[in-house]
């Protein structure tokens, strides 16, 4: 069986908090004194035990542009579940050429995929 993400794990989370705005985060990821750090649906408001923001899938797909442009061409965003029951997002343009394209069965994963290829584009 397998377990839907519904938000960013921490390694996504630490490489999302270097690019995003932290304010986009709507979780964190807290300590729970233990030495293993939990998910909590509080954002991040400078409580001391905080140890990084953290995104669930609405948040992340909140910051996705729905249109980019590229080159004088505007790439419209496109997300849908195909039949492997994987997650395809992917930008194109009126020529239905893909500009950007990622496919994982995780939501979430290729989400954050996405947004990490925006970011290195300068797009995000």
């Amino acid at each position: 069986m397998t377990t839907i993400k519904s938000y960013t794990d921490i390694e996504q989370s630490r490489k999302l908090a270097e690019i995003l705005p932290i304010e986009s985060a709507d979780m964190s990821w807290v300590s729970n004194g233990l030495g293993k750090p939990f998910a909590r649906t509080i954002p991040i408001k400078g409580d001391p035990e905080e140890l990084c923001g953290c995104w669930s899938l609405a948040a992340l797909r909140n910051l996705l542009p729905v249109g980019i442009k590229v080159n004088e061409n505007t790439y419209l965003f496109e997300s849908h579940n195909t039949f492997d029951k994987s997650w395809v997002y992917r930008y194109y343009n009126e020529d239905d050429t893909s500009y950007l394209y990622c496919k994982n069965i995780n939501e979430v994963d290729v989400c954050v995929e996405i947004i990490e290829k925006l970011h290195k584009l300068n797009l995000l």
